[in-house]
């Protein structure tokens, strides 16, 4: 009969909603990579689209907007509001 001794578990994750290959238009990190102000991937590194269907992480986008008072996307160059 045999015992189990030890137990070494991985996991892969990866948002489902967006082609794996793309990036982060700010901080050019894959969206399945944090930004640089996150150490762990996944919720505590959210990310938001806009109505103008660009998508970023939460953070380099709420950077973006504080530091460009005219609150633009930085890829169209329009007015960004979230998607609801």
């Amino acid at each position: 009969m045999f015992s189990l001794v030890e137990w070494h578990t991985v996991a892969f994750w990866e948002w489902n909603s967006i082609d794996s290959s793309e990036v982060c238009g700010i901080c050019q990190s894959p969206f399945d990579a944090c930004c640089a102000d996150c150490k762990i991937p996944g919720d505590q590194c959210p990310l938001l689209w806009g109505k103008c269907k660009h998508c970023f992480h939460l953070h380099c986008i709420s950077k973006w907007l504080e530091a460009n008072n005219e609150g633009i996307c930085p890829l169209d160059r329009q007015p960004f509001e979230a998607a609801t």
